[in-house]
């Protein structure tokens, strides 16, 4: 054991969004820090998450554009997807950003060692290092950041071939004909998505009565579920997966909706049922550590009972988004370096990239009048907004929940073209107090997609100048 590491300043076991931020923050405020990660830094988000799915999602989209080419008078005779180019694309995408990430921390100075961590002490870690060898890291301040796993729904059936978690959808080697996805949230409608851009006939099967997070604004949710279903996507809800079978060379899915039994065939199942945190065998029980469920238990400055000892991003549940993850990697850097900061979730976004995107931010109109507030709620659609007509991206639209009498923004709800780009407005407004006044009185550029945010913000005066409203 090297004297780097008997004196290190800090220990960080993950290297995810919630890991690798922490470690860099604090080697920046001049920390030795060790980062200890067992397969690649960068964590799910990254090498099979956010960072891979959003490639196929963006390349999937300039598919579907050239398809419709005629109609914005172009000729293009034939669009195709060669799946061998776009795999390494999707791959050299995540080498480079993972390459981005490791030179980072080598700057930085900070250690990068590689294999499983187990925590024997609240300031020393074990780590095996795949081959046999075993070292100890001490450190006077330690994160934990081991991130999570898909979640196993107890369906019979879910190991024969063909059947595939998120990982394995995005390792595309032909494109099925007919799948099936269990789960109609977020994972699973970006993949529904995805395939049937590619060519798939898509069934989706929800357990709940709606899709997408049960915190997404309910009137977004409908909206979305409508034009799916019109596009041909099959989305069934209320649906409880049984079990799958293969018969033949066909998968066979059987659900139960209000009561009766049905089955959807397939060549491939997707289960996407969301994911749980990564908790297990690290030696947190063994230390007494306190938990909340699966998830690590923390306060408002994300210290465990632990002395000395933080956890961060999905392993502490919740939101579970890298955003989210960065966010708490940078609250535990601080407080491990003897800061006081506290975490503040009001304005983290959740975006969805399915198509047309959605994204939100704060209380839904439900969550606000639940808290007691009287709200107005004011919205404005993109068909009515010059640049969602250029793109012929025009279904959605854009919702503000407000404080009725000051105005001020609880909550924004969007449905359409780049609205997961377009929410930060509506973070900054959330996080800052900011009212509908003060965006109807921010100049915006025109002709632009966030003109759809100050029409709707003019609209909680009854102010609106590109919509007529009785």
């Amino acid at each position: 054991m090297s004297a780097l590491h008997d004196n290190a300043d800090l220990a960080v076991l993950g290297g995810g969004p919630g890991g690798y931020v922490a470690a860099l923050r604090a080697a920046q405020r001049g920390a030795r820090v060790v980062l200890i990660e067992k397969e690649r830094v960068g964590g799910t988000c990254l090498n099979v998450g956010c960072i891979p799915t959003k490639v196929l999602t963006t390349v999937t989209e300039l598919l579907l554009r050239a398809k419709q080419s005629a109609r914005f008078g172009l000729s293009i005779p034939q669009a195709t997807v060669d799946l061998p180019t776009l795999m390494a694309y999707k791959r050299s995408t995540v080498e480079q950003l993972v390459g981005g990430v490791e030179q980072l921390l080598k700057a930085r100075r900070v250690t990068l060692i590689r294999g499983e961590a187990q925590l024997i002490k609240p300031d020393t870690l074990s780590i095996a290092d795949g081959s046999g060898g075993r070292r100890e890291v001490s450190a006077q301040r330690v994160i934990l950041a081991p991130g999570s796993v898909s979640a196993t729904p107890p369906v019979a059936g879910c190991n024969l071939p063909g059947v595939m978690t998120s990982t394995g959808a995005l390792d595309i080697q032909t494109v099925p004909s007919r799948l099936v996805v269990v789960g109609g949230g977020v994972i699973g409608l970006e993949f529904a998505c995805i395939y049937e851009a590619l060519g798939s006939q898509v069934s989706v099967l929800e357990m709940t009565p709606t899709i997408l997070p049960a915190a997404t604004d309910e009137a977004i949710a409908k909206r979305l579920h409508m034009l799916l279903r019109r596009r041909g996507m099959e989305i069934q809800t209320s649906t409880v997966v049984q079990r799958i079978e293969r018969i033949g060379e066909t998968l066979r899915v059987f659900a139960e909706t209000a009561g009766a039994e049905t089955t959807a065939d397939c060549e491939r199942v997707l289960i996407a049922t969301g994911r749980w945190p990564n908790t297990q065998g690290m030696g947190f029980a063994e230390l007494g550590l306190r938990m909340n469920g699966r998830a690590i238990a923390v306060d408002e400055r994300l210290a465990t009972n632990l002395p000395n000892v933080w956890a961060v991003g999905d392993a502490i549940g919740g939101w579970m988004l890298a955003h989210k993850a960065m966010v708490d990697g940078r609250v535990a850097a601080e407080n491990a370096a003897g800061g006081q900061r506290q975490v503040d979730y009001r304005s983290v976004p959740n975006v969805i990239f399915t198509r047309p995107e959605v994204a939100s931010v704060g209380l839904t109109e439900a969550q606000a009048r639940t808290q007691g507030a009287e709200v107005k709620v004011t919205q404005f659609p993109f068909s009515a907004n010059p640049r969602a007509r250029i793109l012929d991206e025009s279904e959605g639209v854009v919702r503000l929940i407000c404080e009725a009498g000051s105005g001020r923004i609880l909550g924004v709800h969007m449905l359409g073209p780049h609205v997961t780009g377009l929410i930060a407005e509506g973070a900054l407004a959330v996080q800052t107090g900011a009212t509908a006044d003060d965006l109807a009185w921010t100049t915006h550029a025109h002709p632009t997609l966030p003109e759809a945010m100050l029409e709707a913000a003019l609209g909680f005066r009854d102010a609106a100048i590109h919509i007529h409203t009785r």
